[in-house]
Parts: C-alpha cells; sequence; structure tokens
C-alpha cells in the first residue's frame, strides 16, 4: 500500500485512492479512521505561505480529529480549508479547548472515573485544537487544579463535576450506529421494535433494521450501512443467505456482530462453525435481556 505525508500532523501513513480522493488512514488526525483530500489539492496547501500554514493546519488537523472521532465522514479539499479554520465553531479561548478534552473524554467513557488513555500526547494535542503540546499540557494542568480531570502518567479520568460539564457542552452522546440484520420482518414478532430496538438505544446505539425484503418499518441491505455500523446483530431465523452475506461482510471489517436465532430455527442451522455460535431466543423480552448482557461485557 502506498504511503504518503499528511498534510495536517505530519505522519506518513497508509493512503488508498477513491475517484478523485485520497484517503489517510491512522494519522493523527484520525487515529483508527481516515480523512478524505482531493488529489488535486495536495500540492495546492504544499505551496501555502509558512505563516498560513502555520496558522491554520493544526486546526484543520483539530478539525479532522474532532468530526472524525464523532463517526462523521470528513473529505475536504484545499477549498475547504480557509472556510474550517474561520468557522466560529474553532475553539479560541482557553476555557472552550478545555472542554474539547472534556468533552473527548465524556465520549469515550461510560462514566465519572473511567480511565481512558490519551498516549502519546505529543500526538494528541489537536484534541484541544492547540497548536503544541506545551498548550495542551496547561490545559490538562488547568483542568486537573479545578477537580475537572484527574491525570495519572497516560490515564486520564473524568471526575464527577468534570462529566456533568462535559455532558452539558457535549449535549448528551451520539449514538452509535447499529444494524438489526433479519431476513424477512414479517416473520419478527411486533415487540422486537418495541422492546428490543429501545433497549439496544439504551446501551448507547442507533438501531437500524434491516431486512431482505423492505418493509414500512425497516431498510434494504447496503454494504455502505453495514461497513458504517459499530455493532451488528444477525437474526438467523429463517436462514436467510443475505443476514450470513452482511454479517460476514461485517465480521471481514472487524464490526463486532452479535448472531441470534428464533428457538423454532435453531436445530435447522448447519453444523457449528466456530464464527457463528447465536444466542437462542423465544420472545422479545427474552432476547433483551441477553442483548443487555451481551452489552455489558
Amino acid at each position: 500500500m502506498m504511503k504518503k505525508q499528511c498534510l495536517f500532523c505530519d505522519q506518513i501513513v497508509p493512503i488508498a485512492t477513491e475517484a478523485e480522493f485520497d484517503k489517510y488512514m491512522g494519522c493523527s488526525c484520525s487515529p483508527g479512521g481516515f480523512y478524505s483530500l482531493e488529489r488535486g489539492s495536495y500540492e495546492t496547501v504544499r505551496s501555502f505561505p509558512h505563516q498560513k500554514k502555520r496558522n491554520m493546519l493544526h486546526l484543520v488537523s483539530a478539525y479532522i480529529r474532532e468530526q472524525t472521532d464523532r463517526d462523521e465522514k470528513v473529505v475536504i479539499s484545499a477549498d475547504d480549508l480557509d472556510s474550517i479554520a474561520n468557522s466560529s465553531d474553532i475553539p479560541v479561548t482557553m476555557e472552550d479547548k478545555g472542554n474539547r478534552l472534556l468533552q473527548y473524554l465524556y465520549r469515550h467513557s461510560e462514566a465519572p472515573g473511567e480511565t481512558v488513555i490519551i498516549h502519546p500526547l505529543s500526538s494528541n494535542y489537536n484534541l484541544t485544537y492547540s497548536p503544541n503540546l506545551q498548550e495542551l499540557v496547561y490545559l490538562i494542568d488547568t483542568l486537573s487544579t479545578a477537580d475537572l480531570l484527574i491525570r495519572e502518567g497516560t490515564a486520564f479520568k473524568l471526575t464527577e463535576k468534570g462529566w456533568s460539564i462535559a455532558a452539558a457542552s457535549a449535549g448528551g452522546k451520539k449514538l452509535k450506529p447499529c444494524t438489526v440484520l433479519v431476513g424477512d420482518e414479517n416473520m419478527l414478532p411486533a415487540e422486537w421494535t418495541e422492546i428490543l430496538l429501545p433497549k439496544i438505544e439504551q446501551y448507547g446505539y442507533l438501531p437500524q433494521l434491516v431486512a431482505h425484503a423492505k418493509t414500512n418499518h425497516s431498510e434494504k441491505y447496503s454494504l455502505e450501512l453495514i461497513a458504517d455500523s459499530k455493532l451488528i446483530i444477525a437474526d438467523l431465523t429463517g436462514q436467510s443467505p443475505e443476514v450470513y452475506m452482511a454479517a460476514g461482510y461485517a465480521l471481514g471489517l472487524n464490526i463486532p456482530v452479535i448472531w441470534t436465532v428464533n428457538s423454532g430455527d435453531a436445530d435447522l442451522l448447519p453444523g457449528q462453525i466456530k464464527e457463528i455460535r447465536p444466542f437462542v431466543w423465544n420472545t422479545a423480552e427474552e432476547l433483551a435481556v441477553i442483548i443487555q448482557q451481551r452489552l455489558n461485557l
């Protein structure tokens, strides 16, 4: 795979080409993720005056980091950079920059006092839209003194006070996309949409029912929808080949899959496959408890 230097964080990372865009993967702008830059913009940005790059590029890096951390896709060109850097959403004051760090910790933890690792700090000052590591360290010390977070080396924890402030400024956590795969929605009890899907939502996921045959309550299969999901629930009731295919595609992308099957169909499943060990359910209430226990792990 080709590698190229990210213009915004200076790391050399793998890239993939898609039409007129290059996808930069795993740099400090999007650890574990990616962003796309119009290929023709690369030389344009490189030719910016030094002072413009000094004032702008770290802000663009922080913007990409924040958006992709929120599971938003980032596709940009050189023409977008001025509007990004001058957006009213870019924090300017130290207080606003500190709040961005609190929000990051909030998105990555489930409760006050839960540890979030940030390592190395030298690659993470874009979390606060800061131009350098020194400012990030200053913000951390300020937040610690204000009893908003606790730092132990590379481990960070929100205090009760910090959690409350982060929750208020973040406006609540964004639910992670979850796809529920079924062969035929008409084979499912009505309680699925009344009991099971709301239970999944309580655990931070936004479930979308996807059926091979589209109905009023479901969408049809889409590999793009699967790829954007953070969790897959694949129900094997009815032995739909489409469910196996879509869930297998998710496994290939390292997306967690929870397999389920109605007890009436459990004996019809093919021989045991290591990756497919479905939870057997009789009622939606029973399955909701099983899913709850699985998500609690």
